[in-house]
Parts: structure tokens; C-alpha cells; sequence
């Protein structure tokens, strides 16, 4: 069984999958989402932004799928993203 991640876990997972993009995120605590934010480098363009739920974000396979799916809509808009998995 796997363990539920906690919030600063997710954080850098989220992080490190946009590379070499920025990823922007944040919760906010009235709802305990995690708000990511893909950017330009030059953090000055917005290029995806997703509303996670806790229970998405602390299940690494759904979190996983989140992230590939985010990944998969930059790439349809022609934006090269370094080799990511998920980490074990």
C-alpha cells in the first residue's frame, strides 16, 4: 500500500515534473487545494494552471496521472518538458 503524500511532498514532486518550465504552487488553506501554476521561464506567461483537491494530491498515483495529463496538454502546445516519472 502506499503512503499518502503530504502537502510540501507534492510541492516538489510538482516541481521538478515541468522542467524546464517554472511551476508555480500553492494551497490555499480554506480548502486544502494545491493550486499549480506552469510558466515560461521568464515567468512571464501563464501556459497551464490546475485545482488539485487534498484527495487527489495525497495519492501519488493520482497525483501521477494529474501531472501526465498537464504534461501531455504543454506538449499539444509545443512546449519541450524534460524526462519526468514519478518518484517511489
Amino acid at each position: 500500500m502506499t503512503n499518502p503524500l503530504r502537502f510540501n511532498e507534492a510541492l516538489l514532486i510538482a516541481n521538478r515534473a515541468f522542467k524546464p518550465l517554472q511551476c508555480i504552487a500553492w494551497t490555499q488553506e480554506i480548502n486544502s487545494e494545491l493550486n499549480l501554476t506552469v510558466v515560461d521561464r521568464a515567468n512571464t506567461r501563464t501556459l497551464g494552471h490546475k485545482r488539485i483537491p487534498c484527495s487527489t494530491y495525497s495519492d501519488p498515483k493520482k497525483l501521477a496521472a494529474v501531472i501526465q495529463q498537464t504534461r501531455q496538454e504543454l506538449t499539444r502546445q509545443g512546449f519541450n518538458l524534460a524526462p519526468w516519472n514519478m518518484p517511489d
